[in-house]
Parts: structure tokens; sequence; C-alpha cells
């Protein structure tokens, strides 16, 4: 007998699935070029406010791992993550997470953008959830923070869980 495809519920869940957005009825906009390039050119790692968290923390004699799984079951990346504290952090963008003070909402493709966001802060708040039954401590820093501000927050958490640790 040869290699037989056996597909897990996810898989199969997944290929059963409309490809086509509008067969799932979902109504999409065309974004405008400029539209594209702009999301295109979004970093998702080594953004400026996580380059100089990470280098205000280093000054302070912080070390860290740098974007890790903080639980491997979890599929989620924590942005640093400090192993013998158990700090997750997660430098979270206004834009595309939510934020409270600073969030904006795209006219163009509206509602196609709040289910985008909404959806994010709930994984958000779900990760936080499941890393909390792990024993660990989730901290959410937003772009519009002080770095040096957050800095402080981070190394008074984990020197006190540190700390507490041992």
């Amino acid at each position: 007998m040869g290699w037989q495809f056996s597909p897990t519920a996810r898989t199969a869940r997944r290929l059963s699935r409309p490809r086509n957005p509008l067969e799932r009825g979902v109504a999409l906009e065309t974004p405008l070029p400029e539209t594209s390039r702009r999301m295109q050119a979004q970093r998702r790692h080594d953004t400026a406010v996580e380059r100089l968290l990470r280098s205000a923390l280093h000054r302070r004699g912080l070390r860290f791992r740098v974007h890790v799984r903080p639980v491997a079951q979890l599929r989620r990346e924590a942005d640093l993550v400090f192993p013998r504290a158990r700090v997750a952090v997660f430098v979270d963008g206004c834009f595309w997470h939510g934020c409270p003070e600073h969030a904006t909402w795209p006219k163009r493709n509206a509602e196609w953008w709040r289910d985008k966001i909404e959806g994010n802060r709930a994984r958000d708040a779900e990760t936080d959830q499941r890393l909390k039954e792990e024993g660990w401590l989730p901290v959410r820093v937003w772009e519009h923070e002080d770095p040096e501000d957050a800095a402080t927050r981070l190394e008074r958490t984990v020197r006190e869980r540190s700390l507490a640790r041992r």
C-alpha cells in the first residue's frame, strides 16, 4: 500500500472552506495601490519601537530572547521573552491592535477592517489568558508608549518575578 493523505480536523475544515472571499460572503473592495504599498511596507519584527525598547532594557542589564514562543504549544510569538522570570512582552501597534487612545477605523472596507482588528484584539486576550494558565505574565506595550518608561516598568516586573521564583 502506498502513502495516503489523512487530513487533521483543522486541515479538513480549512480545505472545505471556499477560497474565494466572495463565496464566503465577505464583500471586499479593491485596495488602492498606495494602500497596498503602505501595508506591505509594515514591519512585523524589529520595529523602531521594539528596537528602542530592547536597547533600553539591555542598557539596564536585562537579557532576553527575541521573537520566540513562550509556550511551545501556543502558536504565538512574543516580541521579548524573559524565560527565568516567565514574562512575555508584546509590543502592539496602535492601529493593528485597536489602541484605546489612538485606534483609527478605516472608512474604506470598514467592515472588513473592523473584523480584522477586533479579531486581533480577541486573539490577544486569548493569548494572555493561555499564558497566564501556563504561569507566564503577559505584558503589553503600546507603540505610543515612551520606550524608557516601558523599560522601567518591565525592569521592575522582571526583577520582582525573578526574585520571587528563586
